[in-house]
């Protein structure tokens, strides 16, 4: 199927699961294991999980029907089934569009083929700050450096299918338009995500009132540095809502267990990462969980992007996948 056919594909699954009331987005978190020490981040270390298996991943996948499928942890590359669980999923040239995301330290130029291969769409991977500073951030070292050298290796690569995700806090803010041309240089796409309390509690990373005046001229900049170059693919709508999601610390109207949700690593699923339950059917969170939520404290990325108005949502979606 043609990259044009399989776009269009993808928005027909899109409209029918917004109009039903579907799964936009479904993130298999498929261990809690990291290998990481971020300090934005709740998870990190290893501990024994019970792990679904690569084809319970995938029947759970054709019964939600999602257009997206993340894949996801902690560290998803900790498993040595992540290719298994790939191909499990995939549908060749038909809905979910897979996307991995890594912070990168187990990523070679190997394994990102074999990923590919397997049916990996896009690789997302976390880059905070433009230089050195991420490996501190992320608990890493050399990471920074190691993903420049993947970047550089796969320049030349047509549709090499990576982008670069950040996330927002108070001690990178004023980083994201040298973190956009960074991703310029390097031939990749950037997305921008936002921090939220309901990871670790630390108020230092949300950023204070006397700051959103900065916050919202850095992000007038990236939305003039879309106008220009075609590597920063997070919606206006998003970036015009980040710093209302800062200034009030909540984005009302969650719409966790309907548009996105999150299957464990044992299969079972919960409303989102940051609210684990154990679940054993959508149906089961629906009744149990959607009626109730009022949680308004996060506006990360698979929310946002899930929420947004539909004019939106369809013309982001179709400039991604053709990116």
């Amino acid at each position: 199927m043609s990259p044009t056919m399989r776009s269009l594909s993808l928005a027909v699954r899109g409209a029918a699961n917004y109009v039903r009331r579907r799964p936009l987005c479904v993130s298999f978190e498929i261990t809690y294991n990291c290998n990481a020490r971020c300090k934005h981040c709740h998870l990190g270390g290893s501990a024994p999980e019970d792990k679904a298996t690569p084809e319970e991943f995938g029947r759970i996948s054709r019964e939600l029907k999602p257009v997206v499928a993340q894949i996801s942890g902690g560290e998803p590359l900790l498993r040595k089934d992540v290719e298994e669980v790939v191909r499990a999923i995939r549908r060749p040239g038909k809905a979910p569009f897979i996307v991995l995301t890594t912070n990168g330290s187990l990523l070679t130029r190997e394994k990102y083929g074999r990923l590919r291969e397997a049916g990996v769409d896009e690789i997302s991977l976390s880059l905070d700050y433009p230089d050195e500073r991420h490996d501190e951030f992320r608990g890493i070292p050399g990471l920074f450096q190691k993903i420049r050298t993947l970047a550089l290796e796969l320049k030349d690569v047509r549709n090499s299918g990576i982008t670069l995700s950040c996330v927002i806090q108070r001690d990178n803010f004023r980083e994201l338009p040298p973190l956009a041309e960074l991703a310029r240089e390097w031939g990749l796409r950037m997305n921008f995500s936002s921090y939220t309390l309901l990871r670790t509690r630390k108020k230092e990373y949300m950023i204070p009132a006397e700051e959103i005046g900065e916050l919202r001229e850095v992000l007038e900049k990236i939305r003039e540095f879309k106008k220009r170059h075609d590597t920063v693919f997070t919606s206006d709508y998003v970036l015009q809502r980040i710093p209302e999601y800062f200034t009030n610390g909540a984005v009302e109207g969650c719409r966790a267990g309907e548009r996105f949700f999150v299957v464990n690593p044992d299969g079972t699923i919960s409303p989102c990462g940051l609210i684990i339950r154990k679940y054993r059917s959508r149906k089961e969170m629906l009744r149990d969980f959607l009626k109730t939520n009022d949680c308004a404290l996060c506006y990360t990325s698979i929310r946002a992007n899930t929420e947004k108005p539909a004019r939106y949502a369809i013309a982001d979606g179709l400039r991604s996948i053709r990116s």
